[in-house]
Formats: structure tokens, sequence, C-alpha cells
């Protein structure tokens, strides 16, 4: 049985930290994990940002709101669950995605938790560190083959523990740093990276 793991933002969807950054103003906040490998570091400084100027989740979520897939996106899921099991891998959290779950016809989404306070986001929750690679190691424990997608650090440990690794527009510096991995630069050639790891790992 064949199981494609994905990444959610950069991959399906926008990055939503950067929409809250158009939003807002704050260029603060258009870090994210292709820019920052610690992931714990990168939500500090989030939340730092967050509680400085006053923002809400009621804002963050105003924002998601008027986000939309990423052009193609969705044909693309369609394609893939014809082939594989899907399932979404992301460090983000339900408080933010599940909109967006839902123009993608609600595939399987591991994700974390915010912790809110009177609409203020004051800390999170993660289902457990490293999640993604864990979660990988556990579908290869039930006997799943794995081809995993990412354009970011913290998708790179997915993708090293999948039977095969794909970046999907990545940014140079995770290009340069993990050369391991093919590089695709839009849905088509992703398709074409996930059809041959499905002859060759299938």
């Amino acid at each position: 049985m064949l199981l494609a793991c994905l990444d959610l933002e950069g991959v399906l969807v926008p990055e939503i930290w950067i929409g809250v950054a158009e939003r807002t103003g704050l260029d603060e906040l258009r870090l994210t994990t292709r820019d920052i490998a610690d992931y714990d570091e990168l939500m500090t400084h989030r939340l730092a940002v967050l509680d400085a100027h006053g923002i809400t989740l009621s804002q963050i979520q105003d924002v998601i709101a008027g986000l939309t897939p990423l052009p193609g996106a969705a044909a693309f899921l369609d394609w893939l669950r014809e082939r594989f099991q899907v399932v979404i891998l992301s460090d983000t959290f339900y408080q933010f995605a599940m909109p967006l779950m839902a123009q993608l016809g609600h595939p399987t989404l591991l994700c974390h938790d915010l912790e809110i306070t009177d609409d203020r986001i004051t800390g999170y929750r993660l289902r457990q560190s490293d999640q993604k690679t864990k979660a990988v190691a556990a579908f290869q424990s039930l006997n799943l083959s794995v081809v995993a997608a990412g354009d970011s650090y913290n998708d790179t440990g997915m993708l090293a523990q999948a039977q095969a690794g794909i970046l999907f527009n990545p940014p140079a510096n995770v290009i340069e740093e993990f050369p391991q991995f093919p590089v695709t630069r839009d849905y088509d050639e992703m398709r074409a990276a996930f059809e041959e790891a499905r002859l060759r790992v299938g």
C-alpha cells in the first residue's frame, strides 16, 4: 500500500504567516520554516510579534478566510488520491487550517493546536516534536510505503524517512543543503516525480 504525505503551506496553500504579514504590514511575520530551521525559535518569534502588536486569532482567521489553495493544487490532490492514500502533515494549527481543508475536499490533516485566551494566541501545543518524521515512521511500521513532498527545512526529516522524498518549489538554501532530494517546480513536475516514485517503491 502506498501513502503520500504532503506538507501543506507552500505545497497546496499559500504561506499563512506571509498572508498575515501582508495584511498587518508586520514584516517580522514573513519568516517561515523556509528561513528558520528551528520551529520553536520561529514560533517564539511569531508569538512575541503578535503580542507586541495586539494581533488576535480572529484577525488571523479573517486573513485565512480570504486565502485559496494554490492554482492547480486541488486538481493535483485529486490526481494523487487516485494513486495513493493521502495524509497532510503540517506544522500549522487546526485553528488556521480547517477553512483551507474545506476548499481541498477535507483531506486527512495532522498538525498542532494553539492555546487561546480571550482571542489572543498565548502558546501552542505540538502534537509531538518532529511530528512529520515520526508520523512517516509510524506509517511505515504499518507496512505502508511512503512518498513524501515538502518545501522547507521542517519537511526534510520526513523526506529522508520516506521511501522517496520530493522537494516542491523550495528556496535555494534548502536545495543547496539537501541535494539528495529531486526538485520539482510545478504540479506537472510533481506528478511526474510521484509517478516515478510509485513505480520504484510500490
